[in-house]
């Protein structure tokens, strides 16, 4: 009895001792997780004041520096990436682990869920400075949700060739990084330069049908489609409509008779594929839509599918000068759309030139 007695007082103080050690090692972590807390809203009350118009013309506010960055959209990643920012990114959203190839370093950085339904408590964990998005999604819940850990939501677009330049000017100020935004803008407007030189001697505009991912919804105005399809000289079928992404029927575009067909694919891993085979099949199947053998772009050969990493986007530029070498192939004979493109990618975004983007 006495030995039992003994062996229960030993437990007692070895549970004690282990109970006051883990109770110091807890106190250690939070202190520190509340130094580094600190330290953050110090730095986010001090320190240089950018303010700019966001994407959906609301006046914001950032305060520098900005350390640390989530970023919900991949557009908005590759202009990171370009800029040389790319060691600024606290998170990603899902989509981006699944295209490995193209984010060498990036596709293990914590998620944060669904560019447009991301998880508010784990960005909050990962203590960013600002979390970048689109101008239409997430909806306000984001700030709503946000505003109270003193993170800024900053929306901004990138794929919109029209305001393309300004949001990357924006950015590079954002992240100290106004010297290599810089040069991003001046390849940009190069491609332009070329673009709109050509686009100059045009005669005429060719009648398009611009088709985006869904079957049967085209591109009207204020969408990234028709900005590139005008951009390149070519004539919108969809510019009377009043909304930007219209859904037609096959008869009203057998009705319209364009000449040129533009269709918008999204191929998962399309900078992994070797050949063009998954775009030669959506091309099939468009000619081979019911009727449209009457229309004069199929009768002629002139339908072409376009992968949605040059559709819009940072890359919309490499898409704008595809269109432009298809509708007034004469001009832009001596273009080299894939050369521009290559260089796009070994400069700015430190990969090599790989992929299938256009048939």
């Amino acid at each position: 009895m006495r030995n039992d007695l003994q062996i229960l007082k030993l437990l007692a103080k070895y549970v004690v001792a282990v109970g006051v050690l883990l109770l110091v090692v807890c106190l250690i972590l939070f202190s520190g997780l509340t130094a580094h807390g600190l330290q953050s809203q110090a730095e986010r009350t001090t320190g240089k004041i950018i303010t700019f118009k966001d994407a959906d013309g609301r006046s914001i506010e950032v305060r520098q520096p900005v350390k640390r960055v989530v970023v919900l959209t991949s557009d908005a990643l590759e202009v990171i990436r370009a800029i040389k920012a790319e060691g600024l990114v606290a998170g990603v959203n899902s989509g981006i682990s699944r295209d490995p190839l193209f984010w060498p370093r990036l596709k293990r950085m914590p998620s944060v869920g669904r560019w447009s339904h991301p998880n508010y408590e784990l960005i909050a964990e990962l203590n960013p400075d600002i979390v970048i998005g689109y101008a239409g999604r997430p909806g306000p819940v984001m700030e709503r949700k946000l505003s109270s850990f003193g993170i800024q939501v900053v929306r901004l677009d990138f794929y919109k060739m029209f305001t393309l330049k300004r949001e990357v000017k924006i950015l590079g100020q954002i992240l100290n990084r106004e010297k290599e935004a810089g040069q991003l803008i001046a390849w940009y407007h190069k491609g332009r330069d070329l673009i709109q030189k050509g686009v100059k001697q045009i005669r005429y505009r060719p009648r398009v049908y611009v088709e985006s991912y869904s079957k049967y919804h085209t591109t009207g105005p204020g969408s990234g489609g028709n900005e590139m399809c005008v951009l390149a000289g070519g004539q919108n079928i969809a510019a009377g409509f009043s909304i930007p992404y219209p859904e037609v029927t096959p008869e009203w575009v057998l009705a319209e008779n364009p000449q040129v067909i533009i269709k918008a694919a999204a191929v998962s891993n399309a900078y992994g594929i070797t050949g063009s085979g998954p775009l030669k099949k959506i091309r099939k199947d468009i000619m081979a839509r019911p009727a449209w053998d009457h229309i004069r772009a199929v009768q002629e050969g002139k339908v072409y599918v376009m992968e949605s990493s040059i559709w819009t986007g940072p890359r919309g530029i490499i898409g704008v000068l595809h269109m432009a070498k298809w509708f007034h192939p004469d001009i832009f004979r001596d273009l080299d759309p894939e050369q521009i493109h290559r260089e796009y990618l070994e400069k700015f975004q430190g990969i090599k030139y790989r992929g299938s983007f256009v048939d």
